[in-house]
């Protein structure tokens, strides 16, 4: 029998068809958002944008005012060593509705805490030439560093996170926690150091990576014999196996041991899933991370200095159902939750 007492409390608080009642704190915080009187935002309407983030695309021209964290497109796949598409992913990803705004596990209203706009695209001056297009996105996350924005990007393929990191990591060098089903720290290709099997072993010779604080985890596939490099400068890898075996609390406190107090990059490639979460990618290994082991690692850690991250390799044309969209987004937002809570704790 409910408790009359109980029922009087619950009816004095939510019978009001009037109004909707929103007590908790937290969730109140997340509906003043969201709702306007009775009504609800409606996620399919209006121009689509990373995470329904305000668009804000001349940002740049005022540099980077009243912005904490950017949301980029980099839509660029010159670098790839399979299949083609992930030049259509920052689209793809944007296209995405309803991820957010609360993320229950972490009980965090991202958007609510941070000045935070999709700011559009690295403005390529050539879709023809790799080495143009790196010499851009440095340029334009140089810009970003400068103005000591949090850059959150959408790629493109893995190769862009080399000239991101040049950008970022120009100062100091900082650590990274990669989800990946690939290490990408081979060498030259076919007279190419841009591809994106090579990135961090570039991003390591040039200063900007410190391989000792930099872990890797879901790596499996037949490409292991090109990552030796990986080895020899100390990063730590965890392959796909051993996830099940380890267990994701037993990683995530590895790689917070591994990264420590400095600086991190997060980069997320979703072919680090398994495809039959994110069969929309250029190069998918079976055997992969489930999405659930993903969010618990991505979650657990909330702390970090994280100083700027990225999704990648999001094909759409493999997945007519968009999962592999849905996932990048999802991802997104997890390091967006990362961010800000890194964000909040660097401001005290």
């Amino acid at each position: 029998m409910i408790d009359p007492d109980k029922l009087s409390e619950l009816r004095s608080l939510y019978s009001n068809d009037a109004v909707i009642a929103f007590h908790d704190p937290a969730f109140k915080k997340v509906a003043e958002k969201q709702f306007r009187g009775d009504r609800r935002l409606w996620p399919f309407a209006g121009v689509s944008t990373f995470l329904d983030a305000p668009y804000k695309p001349d940002a740049a021209d005022t540099g980077f005012a009243d912005l904490d964290i950017a949301l980029v497109g980099v839509p660029m796949d010159l670098g790839v060593t399979n299949r083609a598409g992930a030049r259509l992913g920052p689209r793809a990803v944007r296209a995405i509705e309803r991820i957010g705004p609360y993320e229950h596990a972490l009980k965090m209203s991202p958007a609510s805490d941070c000045r935070l706009a999709d700011i559009g695209d690295v403005p390529f001056r050539s879709r023809y030439s790799l080495e143009d297009c790196h010499e851009d996105i440095f340029s334009f996350y140089s810009k970003l560093k400068a103005a000591n924005i949090i850059p959150l990007s959408v790629g493109g393929d893995h190769s862009i996170t080399y000239s991101i990191l040049k950008a970022l990591g120009a100062d100091r060098p900082v650590g990274m926690v990669h989800f990946d089903a690939h290490c990408d720290t081979g060498g030259m290709y076919e007279g190419s150091k841009f591809h994106h099997g090579g990135p961090f072993r570039q991003a390591v010779l040039d200063g900007v990576l410190d391989p000792t604080r930099t872990i890797q985890i879901g790596i499996r596939g037949g490409a292991e014999y090109l990552w030796e490099f990986s080895y020899k400068s100390g990063m730590t890898v965890i392959h796909a196996e051993e996830i099940p075996k380890m267990g994701t609390d037993a990683i995530i406190e590895k790689a917070r041991q591994v990264v420590g107090d400095g600086p991190v990059y997060v980069s997320f490639d979703v072919d680090g899933l398994d495809p039959a979460f994110a069969p929309g990618t250029g190069t998918p290994e079976i055997g992969g991370m489930t999405t659930r082991e993903a969010l618990d690692m991505l979650r657990g850690l909330i702390g970090i200095d994280v100083i700027g991250g990225d999704v990648v390799e999001v094909a759409p044309q493999y997945d007519g159902t968009t999962n592999t969209a849905q996932v990048g987004a999802q991802m997104l937002f997890e390091i967006l939750c990362l961010s800000t809570a890194a964000l909040q704790k660097r401001n005290g």
